[in-house]
């Protein structure tokens, strides 16, 4: 049986749930290498970001509130985002599956 074990918790600043796999971005000259589909994990975002935003499946920052950029963002896409989770760019390591869920404002990782 398949268990989910919470990695990060913040602001639910987007509702939905989606798995996919993660891409940091550090800083900006790393936005035009995102992949579709995976899920944009960043200290935080500016308009820069907006190339990467739009390949996205959720948004993962480390700062940011509801009304933050990256939380108004992912409303606008219609994607789930967690905010604010004070360390999403230390623990999510590149490649890792994860689960976000921006009702709960919880970032997820199954395990057996």
């Amino acid at each position: 049986m398949t268990k989910e074990v919470v990695l990060l918790t913040g602001v639910p600043a987007s509702p939905g749930r989606v798995k996919g796999k993660v891409f940091r971005i550090l800083n900006p000259d790393q936005v035009a290498n995102m992949e579709e589909g995976c899920v944009l994990v960043a200290t935080e975002t500016t308009p820069e970001f907006t190339v990467a935003i739009m390949k996205a499946s959720a948004i993962v920052t480390d700062r940011g509130g509801i009304l933050s950029h990256p939380a108004i963002v992912a409303r606008e896409m219609g994607i789930p985002g967690v905010v604010g989770t004070q360390e999403a760019t230390k623990k999510l390591l590149d490649g890792m599956e994860i689960i976000v869920d921006g009702t709960e404002g919880k970032v997820l990782r199954e395990s057996n």
